[in-house]
């Protein structure tokens, strides 16, 4: 066992009294005392007095697996899946934690994060709120890697070793039943399966190597091969039914695609005439609910051209005009009809950017709703909102990745 005094190297082991949660599915910890090294440990909660083993070394601060625990919090249980735990599949990031606790943890983060990195003063009292269906069996859509040994499996935390599993408990139950973890895969690199709202089921090989912890929540590259099912799936949302591509993006939790859109609707409250655009807007999700609400010119932007095609589909009996461009790029060279009265944005991870945010302002729509799959880029971009005169009048987040670090969030910004 190491002190703070220490030159710890990966392996060392370390006693620390653990921390508030962070940003990434861990608790801050400190070596020693207050002013010791900063230590941000998984497997860990709040209050817990824990054995730490390094598992990374970096500048300024250190990462960790809590190993031991000797005091623990009242909110730990049992991890339902046996795969959940240090140096195990990395997929899952609470279910130490129970249910309630999971949100208690995610609402502190968003807080957190809009407070420190937003500027906000006031988070409105947000609280991250469950979705139906429980923590497990709800991911429609899982990337099994395959390791040397043609086993399938998931990925470690960080890294690209393949933990060989029975099946994935948070995955959907009608993907759970498919033999991919019960067969060996010789020749490839990962297989996908998608189970969609619509009751379709489709599986994928493909014979590339997916990125660290990634499962499958938008189109990959790589050469594929379709095992089951169709390359479109039906998928039911928003009182319609859509033909989308499998391997294209679309919500992961079954019930997440009907409630983000009703709160966009809720706090955006269109009024009939109304024009929008729908920037990254895939197959049109948010267009459909806005232009039925509005009877009004709306317009989706998308970049993948699988995206554009199932937008120009399945919205087609509406105003909707499909715009094949990057929003950046759309923005700048004046590809959108203005004026515009209301601004839905559903960006990847990394967020929209500063560009894209100061664009948005510069077209003055009444009111913008942020839809945000991580609080740390949606903190980014609601500053550049406010240095440009906008305020945040709404927040709302969902828990619509059980057992996993990750929020989704809707902020109504106004001018």
């Amino acid at each position: 066992m190491s002190t703070a005094g220490d030159e710890l190297v990966e392996g060392d082991r370390v006693e620390v009294t653990v921390g508030a949660p962070a940003h990434g599915g861990h608790c801050v910890a400190r070596i020693g005392d207050e002013h010791g090294q900063v230590v941000f440990v998984r497997h860990a909660l709040p209050g817990e007095r824990v054995t730490a083993e390094i598992t990374e070394l970096h500048r300024g601060y250190l990462r960790a697996d809590a190993v031991a625990v000797h005091r623990a919090s009242p909110d730990r249980v049992t991890p339902p899946c046996p795969y959940a735990k240090p140096g195990l599949c990395g997929g899952c990031d609470l279910q130490h934690v129970a249910p309630a606790a999971q949100l208690e943890w995610k609402t502190a983060v968003v807080r957190e994060l809009l407070t420190r990195m937003g500027g906000l003063t006031d988070t409105l009292g947000v609280r991250v709120e469950p979705l139906p269906g429980g923590p497990l069996g709800w991911r429609t859509r899982v990337r099994y890697a395959v390791d040397a040994a043609d086993r399938p499996g998931l990925l470690k935390h960080r890294s690209h070793e393949v933990v060989p599993i029975d099946r994935c408990r948070i995955a959907h139950p009608l993907v759970q039943e498919l033999d991919v973890t019960a067969r060996a895969w010789p020749g490839v690199s990962a297989v996908e399966a998608v189970a969609s709202t619509g009751g379709d089921v489709t599986v994928y090989a493909r014979n590339t190597a997916p990125a660290p912890g990634d499962l499958l929540d938008e189109a990959h590259g790589g050469d594929r091969a379709l095992l089951a099912g169709s390359a479109e799936v039906r998928e039911l949302a928003a009182g319609r039914g859509w033909q989308v591509p499998a391997e294209g993006f679309w919500q992961i939790h079954p019930a997440a695609a009907d409630t983000l859109v009703a709160t966009v609707l809720e706090l955006l409250d269109p009024r009939p005439g109304e024009s929008s655009w729908d920037l990254y807007g895939g197959a049109g999700l948010f267009a459909a609910a806005l232009a039925e609400r509005t009877g009004a010119r709306t317009t989706v932007v998308e970049s993948s051209p699988a995206g554009v095609a199932a937008a120009r589909r399945n919205l087609a009996d509406l105003p909707v005009e499909v715009v094949a461009a990057k929003v950046d790029v759309a923005l700048a060279r004046r590809r959108l009809a203005g004026p515009v009265d209301l601004v839905v944005l559903d960006p990847p991870r990394s967020g929209a950017g500063a560009k894209v945010v100061r664009g948005i302002a510069a077209a003055g729509p009444r009111a913008v709703a942020y839809v945000a799959c991580d609080p740390a880029a949606l903190a980014r971009d609601v500053r550049t909102f406010t240095e440009l005169g906008w305020r945040v009048a709404g927040l709302k987040a969902y828990d619509c990745f059980p057992m996993t670090q990750h929020v989704e969030c809707v902020a109504l910004l106004v001018r």
